[in-house]
């Protein structure tokens, strides 16, 4: 499984070169947000947020909705509630359909969770294509200065490779326990959200 992320991670990489986004869901459906210990989402933790690895990126507004993410998957900047579509290399369509995402932030142990759906997305590669779905969780403790996030990200893929041939690969990862892996995230300082 490991050897065909990486594969299909590079290969998407490589084929998308461009997209434009449609709507999917109306904007207050798009991003739930639910604060403890207090009413509001700190606007401090607003900005670019960038992970050490996978190519995650996060823009979060300062009421806490995310405004964008950068997926590993195809290393593409996806709305939330609008589906991006990709031209490829081969001049085929990569669809970046999103689902609801959440944001989840506890005031008093600083724990932000953040889980993107992406409802359906579909990649041709040459002669293959991947469809399928996904939902990732990521999930840590914000530093005390609030320009590191500690996150562990858990991802649960529902994806199939189809051959040229027509023969389906299952990429899936293990639907009650997917895959898991800790990410550093760091606040981009001086760059626009």
């Amino acid at each position: 499984m490991k050897h065909g992320c990486a594969f299909l991670t590079c290969g998407l990489a490589i084929c998308l070169i461009g997209g434009c986004s449609r709507p999917t869901a109306g904007p207050d459906d798009a991003v739930k947000v639910a604060v403890e210990g207090q009413r509001k989402f700190p606007e401090s933790l607003a900005g670019r947020w960038k992970a050490d690895r996978h190519d995650w990126e996060l823009v979060l507004e300062a009421n806490g909705r995310i405004a964008s993410a950068v997926i590993p998957f195809g290393r593409v900047q996806v709305v939330p509630g609008r589906t991006t579509t990709t031209p490829t290399r081969s001049g085929d369509q990569a669809i970046f359909a999103p689902g609801p995402w959440a944001v989840h932030y506890d005031t008093t142990t600083r724990e932000l969770t953040v889980k993107i759906v992406m409802d359906h997305v579909r990649v041709p590669m040459a002669e293959n294509v991947v469809e399928g779905s996904s939902t990732d969780i990521l999930a840590g403790l914000i530093s005390p200065e609030e320009n590191t996030w500690q996150a562990q990200w858990t991802t649960y893929t529902r994806y199939t490779a189809t051959t040229g041939e027509g023969k389906p690969v299952d990429l899936s990862t293990d639907s009650t326990y997917g895959e898991t892996q800790p990410l550093t995230f760091t606040r981009v300082v001086n760059q626009a959200p």
